[in-house]
């Protein structure tokens, strides 16, 4: 398949890239990856990235996307990456490309795009990408490699989640053959100011459970305003200060929006896609999201959770 759409890249001399919206450094990292993989092997081609602010990314090099008409689509091939839903497509008009194209490395939910390659055993979109640049026999440069181990880096959680195999490092060791700082990636990523440990203490403060230890924050519009902050930091930057708690094999991260509850789910090892699924949502197995209508669904998600865990014991 990777051949394939090889060819149909190089029939298409208009290349556009979309990834979902609020981006993470996997789908950003992939995107940006990508269009310099393209451009660096196809000079003669125009190749763009688009969707909403990169947000607390916007360090990458390449992070601003471009702006272009609606008739930029014509005789265009669009590509979306790390999505397994096109309601989380950043920037609709990829419907209206001339053929489409998928890279993804989350749990299928079906085919929205006229060629695709979906494999969930990658630890990252990133890492899907860069064995397709492998194995087509590509060149990588500097701008490409920096980008795509951004997000390998992310998405296998310093190489630390279970998705990470001997092919993960295959990968990061490849994409290391370029010349690009590893410490300038960790510093913007990683780096937090007393301020941002303080929100995070605020956030472990705010910490409830159920009866069978699912750990849960739920924020109003009304403390996000209070406290100054972006949905995506208080959404999925902050589930994590709920991660490591002893005895809690499940958290969840509720934040109030004018488009919903945001959700973010984790799991240390139970599958929690299927309830993200039941709500809209989905992702990975132990790390998704949804968006949900009121509280009656987040006690209802808290309910199945806690007998998703009742099931386990």
């Amino acid at each position: 398949m990777f051949q394939t759409i090889l060819q149909k890249i190089r029939e298409y001399n208009t290349i556009i890239i979309h990834r979902h919206t609020r981006p993470d450094g996997d789908a950003l990292g992939s995107q940006i990856g990508l269009k310099h993989l393209l451009l660096e092997n196809f000079p003669g081609k125009t190749v763009y990235t688009v969707g909403d602010d990169a947000g607390y990314l916007s360090f990458m090099e390449g992070s601003v996307m471009d702006s272009i008409p609606d008739s930029t689509y014509q005789n265009a091939l669009a590509i979306v990456l790390d999505i397994s839903s096109p309601l989380l497509i950043s920037d609709e008009r990829w419907k209206t490309a001339a053929v489409t194209v998928r890279f993804d490395h989350h749990i299928y939910q079906g085919k929205f795009t006229d060629l695709e390659i979906t494999d969930d055993s990658y630890e990252s979109c990133c890492g899907l990408i860069t064995q397709f640049a492998m194995e087509c026999g590509l060149r990588l440069n500097n701008d490409a490699a920096r980008a795509l181990y951004t997000g390998l880096v992310t998405d296998s959680g310093r190489f630390r989640y279970d998705a990470t195999s001997a092919r993960t490092f295959r990968l990061a060791a490849f994409l290391r053959e370029q010349d690009f700082s590893t410490e300038q990636i960790f510093r913007n990523l990683y780096a937090e100011t007393i301020e941002s440990k303080q929100l995070r203490a605020q956030f472990v403060l705010k910490a409830q459970f159920t009866p069978r230890n699912v750990a849960y924050i739920y924020t109003t519009k009304e403390e996000l305003d209070q406290l100054g902050l972006d949905t995506f930091t208080a959404s999925r930057g902050m589930v994590n200060t709920m991660a490591d708690l002893k005895g809690v094999e499940i958290w969840v991260n509720f934040t109030e929006t004018d488009e919903g509850i945001l959700c973010e789910l984790r799991s240390a090892g139970l599958n929690v896609n299927p309830i993200a699924v039941k709500y809209g949502g989905g992702g990975h197995a132990k790390a998704c999201g949804a968006t949900l209508t009121d509280r009656e669904a987040v006690a209802g998600m808290l309910k199945d959770l806690d007998e998703l865990i009742g099931e386990a014991l």
